[in-house]
Parts: structure tokens; sequence; C-alpha cells
């Protein structure tokens, strides 16, 4: 744990402010295998104790998620669940059945049942390997969140197949930042969390007379360029892509998306950055969108209000934007510096 005071990280600008404003005041600690920050604007100092305090929770909350220690309630489910119910605390259940919800909403493009995919190609252990065809039908027929048994009285989870097992990587961290988030908001007006880089929860506006936190997204092919910028109030951004996570295989490049449906590492998007009210959704969404492209995040956005997508098309010089938030303004750049 560290506390100090900086300039602007890479995602985090501010264009309003005069010279003497633009110092924040960052505590972070690392967990979940990413860096998760708060920043404070100066008139929130005192805040500092309290967010110190938060980041305690993102521990808590990796002791219960990580599927890398075995001691985890999550490790026991992916134990225990093919042979009978497995009985978890609320707040697990209650985000275990939001994922199989937004794997219904998604037609199965997000799933946290696609761990033997992500073992198959490798992504696991971070080495990208190229499976056979007979692997990846083996991983399959232990994929689907539609196999995943809840019952909502004993607040249980089981597993319709030997071999399923759930991770819940694509949805935790910006579960992590809800939880943080909910408790700063007890104490501070304004703090901006995040995690890695990619996902963002807004609380206030950024200090007083801020039209919101100035978010810049960056453009995957290039550090120096940005997609565009955002202007976030009260509410939570996430990016997915895979310029980060791949490997190459015969000239060919394959990023760690893979699409649950097909067991294939998802192609055809270059990023996709997702606003919504909540952290846990824009950082599912933006996962379901990389994989599952404009046609079904037209489909969501339009029967589900206040999300907003900005998504790169792997062909595309200019993204498109799908949907909106009122609690956000954006301003494309097509890609520029």
């Amino acid at each position: 744990m560290r506390t100090h005071t900086r300039r602007s990280f890479l995602n985090f600008i501010d264009r309003t402010a005069t010279p003497a404003e633009t110092y924040w005041l960052h505590v972070n600690r690392t967990a979940m295998a990413c860096r998760f920050e708060i920043t404070l604007p100066t008139e929130e100092r005192e805040g500092v104790a309290a967010a110190v305090e938060a980041l305690n929770e993102v521990d808590r909350i990796e002791g219960q998620l990580t599927v890398f220690r075995d001691t985890s309630p999550v490790s026991y489910i992916n134990r225990r669940a093919a042979q009978g119910p497995v009985e978890v605390d609320r707040a697990l259940f209650e985000l275990v059945a939001q994922c199989k919800q937004i794997y219904s909403e998604t037609s199965g493009a997000f799933d946290i049942t696609s761990g033997p995919l992500t073992r198959c190609w490798g992504f696991f252990k971070r080495q990208g390997r190229f499976p056979d065809a007979t692997e990846i039908r083996t991983a399959m027929d232990n994929v689907g969140s539609d196999k995943l048994i809840l019952d909502n009285d004993s607040l249980s989870v089981s597993f319709a197949t030997e071999g399923m097992e759930i991770n819940l990587g694509s949805i935790g961290k910006g579960y992590a930042l809800d939880c943080v988030a909910t408790l700063l908001r007890d104490t501070l007006d304004s703090a901006l969390v995040s995690a890695a880089s990619s996902s963002f929860q807004a609380v206030g506006s950024g200090g007083p007379d801020r039209k919101g936190w100035v978010v810049g997204l960056r453009n995957p092919r290039s550090k120096r360029a940005r997609l565009g910028v955002l202007e976030l109030h009260d509410c939570a951004l996430s990016t997915s892509g895979s310029e980060e996570q791949f490997f190459e295989h015969q000239g060919k490049q394959f990023g760690h998306i893979i699409d649950p449906r097909t067991g294939w590492p998802s192609t055809g998007i270059s990023s996709v950055s997702v606003v919504c009210e909540s952290a846990a959704m824009s950082d599912a969404l933006s996962t379901a969108f990389f994989v599952g492209g404009l046609e079904l995040a037209e489909r969501y956005c339009n029967t589900h209000p206040e999300t907003l997508a900005v998504i790169l098309e792997a062909d595309s010089e200019k993204p498109v934007v799908i949907g909106n938030h009122r609690n956000c303004e954006i301003s494309m750049l097509s890609g520029s510096a």
C-alpha cells in the first residue's frame, strides 16, 4: 500500500483544470493480479484513511472469488458442485445468479463456466497454445451456464456434469469496484476507483464545479492515441481487448477472450468499452460484446436503457457508439492522440 500525489495516469485526464489543480491523491494496492487505485481530488484529502480501508475489501473479495487458491469458496464449488449442491453465502450466490442472468441476456456470449476452454487454449496460466479439435470438443461438453443449477432457498450451487467449473474473472474486478464504491460513498463525495486502468467506477463528479471524472479510451493499436474521452459521473466504465494477452500460431494471432459458444478465441473486434451504473455489469458486458459484436451490443442496448458501448471493429479505424448513459458525456477523437 502506498499513498502519494502525482499527475494523472494514462487513461485519466483533466482537460479543464488549471495547472495547480492537476494534482490528485492516489491510494493503491495490488490485488486480483492488477493494481486497484482510488483517486481523490485534493478537497477530499481527509478521505485517504477511508480509501485505505475500502481497499481492504478488495483483498476479502479476492479471497472469495479466486480460482488460484484452494481455500476460496469458488474453488470449493469447483471441487464439489458436480457431486451435489454446495451452499454459499448470499453475496456469492447473488453474484453467480447475476452471471447466469447475463448469460441468458447475452445469448451465451458471457459465460462464467468457460474455464475448461480457457485451460484448453492455455490462457489459464497465460501460456497460450493451439489445441486440437478433440480437446476443444471435450472442453465444450463442460461449458454452458444452462448447466449451472442454483437453488434460491438453500443458496446452493451445483453442476449438471462432471468437469464443469466457474471462473468469475470476467466480472470479479468490476464487482470489487462496486463494493469499494459503496463503502466510499458513506464518507466521500467524490472518488474514482480503478482496476488495471481498464475498469473504473466514478463516485461523484471529480470535485466541485466539474462535470465528471475525465477518462480517455486508449486506442488498442497505439499506446499514444485515444479513441475518445468520457466524462463519468456516478457510473462505471470497463474495457475489453485482446492486445495484451494473445499468442501466434502459423502466422495468426489468437486472443485470450474465447467465444464460449464456439470454443474458439473471438475475432472481429479490437476493443469494447461499456458504460453503465454497475462496474460488475460493465465488466461482464464488455466481454460479452467483444464476443457478440455489434449485433449483440445493439440488441442489448435497445432493451437495456442506460447502457452505452463504444466498439472498435478489427477492420475499422473509427469506433461505433451504441446506446447512451445519462451520467456519461462522450467526445470521440477517432483514434487521434
